[in-house]
């Protein structure tokens, strides 16, 4: 028992001051692509209504909700509330991965004519 505490704590001595490995094959989350663009664009992140709705982007002219590409449907819905809410256009960035241009097709079907921006972050 008194040998393994002294292992542990001769082995905790030995790699307590090592740097940490950074994983890069780690899946990004929605929120890192959101404070990527976010941060590009000099933008507010998670900028909160009156309603205590947040919108995830708000930059000068445009209110900007962050989705995965298979979610461009609700980005249309939330996209033109929080445009409404904030006084700012409407706009869309769709996180788009292999496979996912169906996804911007539909999109641009579907606002075709309503004046949504569309923003499109590469996945990584």
């Amino acid at each position: 028992m008194l040998l393994t505490a002294l292992a542990i704590l001769v082995i905790y001595y030995i790699f307590k001051d090592r740097p940490k490995e950074v994983i890069s094959d780690v899946p990004k989350n929605e929120k890192y692509y959101q404070s990527k663009l976010c941060n590009k664009l000099g933008g507010v992140m998670e900028y909160q209504l009156k309603d205590r709705t947040r919108i995830d982007c708000l930059i000068d002219d445009y209110a900007i909700e962050v989705d995965w590409a298979k979610k461009w449907a609700e980005g249309i819905g939330q996209s033109l509330y929080y445009s409404q809410m904030s006084d700012r256009e409407p706009a869309v960035a769709l996180i788009v991965g292999a496979g996912d241009e169906r996804y911007l097709d539909r999109f641009k079907i579907a606002t075709k004519g309503l004046g949504i921006k569309i923003y499109k972050i590469e996945r990584e």
